[in-house]
């Protein structure tokens, strides 16, 4: 879907934002963005510390009392790291709610969105790849792909101010691959252009891995079907256009050959660009681990941050 209809969303504003916090760099650079989005929108910033318990439970009675210390000294740990966070955001102006709690922590994660409407979830990742990474995942992972909010992800990477806390958004990039499931990132991104009155760049990935035949075989197949890729690219783009300047954004458009992840980031590279908003489809099961997506890719290998979005009725 290509008309602007696919990306007319009720999104406005940001009134929670959620930071789960584990006192590390990337989750301290993450609460950095956070704390700067909610001053930026006048939003309250939910602290949470989630202390595993798998961590320290095992079921075994004489290990109770060291169960017990261990638990003791994680919630230590949550209370220090959420303070350090709500410290930082109370000097900067912003409102606070702080918690520790008990649980799984991308399922308790989610828990709290639920029960408190939270409206963005901002999150920290360690970037790691290899066969670990994909049949284990991280927290931040499996909340961006079950999450019904959108997602801003960070490694401990990237340049921001030099302490991690961003002065301004003024470039975001957006990767539209056309379809009704991306709508949701462009009305996001809109969203945070229109606050920091930054400049959106729509980019269309035209995937030559899905094109590229024999032309001896099929002489004229990749011609027409890059052509028919390049048009798609050119109405999605459009419509990103259209939808800016419904809302007075201006938007830039491209239309680029390549593989979408490291196009993605090239292009984000080339721009300088301060924030890549991107849209996940929230599948599961083997396929997704073994294959994953390219939002995830995106994630796991920029220093920009990535605000992920999905449709809520995403199969």
């Amino acid at each position: 879907m290509t008309d602007t209809t696919a990306y007319e969303q009720d999104v406005n504003a940001y009134e929670r934002i959620l930071v789960p916090t584990d006192g590390s760099a990337p989750s301290d650079r993450a609460a950095r963005h956070a704390t700067a989005l909610a001053a930026a929108f006048d939003a309250t910033l939910h602290v949470l510390h989630v202390v595993d318990a798998r961590q320290y439970s095992s079921g075994i009675a004489d290990l109770d009392d060291i169960a017990r210390e261990q638990e003791d000294r994680l919630e230590a740990a949550g209370e220090k790291a959420v303070a350090t966070v709500a410290e930082r955001a109370d000097d900067a102006g912003v409102a606070t709610i702080s918690d520790v709690v008990t649980g799984v922590p991308s399922a308790t994660i989610l828990d709290y969105v639920d029960d408190y409407d939270v409206d963005l979830i901002a999150m920290g990742t360690h970037g790691r790849t290899g066969l670990d990474r994909i049949l284990v995942g991280s927290v931040t992972e499996r909340v961006l792909r079950q999450a019904d909010v959108p997602v801003l992800s960070l490694r401990a990477t990237g340049t921001d101010d030099g302490t991690g806390t961003p002065t301004e958004y003024d470039d975001v990039l957006v990767a539209t691959d056309g379809r009704e499931g991306v709508s949701p990132a462009v009305a996001h991104a809109l969203t945070v252009a229109e606050q920091y009155d930054a400049t959106v760049h729509a980019l269309f990935v035209v995937d030559v891995r899905n094109v590229l035949v024999d032309d001896d075989v099929f002489p004229d197949a990749n011609v027409n079907a890059l052509a028919a890729l390049e048009d798609l690219g050119e109405r999605a783009t459009d419509a990103v256009a259209a939808a800016g300047a419904e809302r007075g954004v201006e938007v830039t458009t491209t239309v680029q050959q390549g593989v979408p992840s490291s196009t993605i980031r090239e292009v984000a590279g080339e721009r300088g660009a301060d924030l890549i908003a991107m849209g996940t489809h929230g599948r599961s099961g083997v396929e997704r681990y073994l294959v994953g997506s390219v939002t995830e890719t995106v994630l796991r290998h920029t220093d920009v941050p990535v605000l992920s979005a999905r449709r809520t009725d995403a199969k």
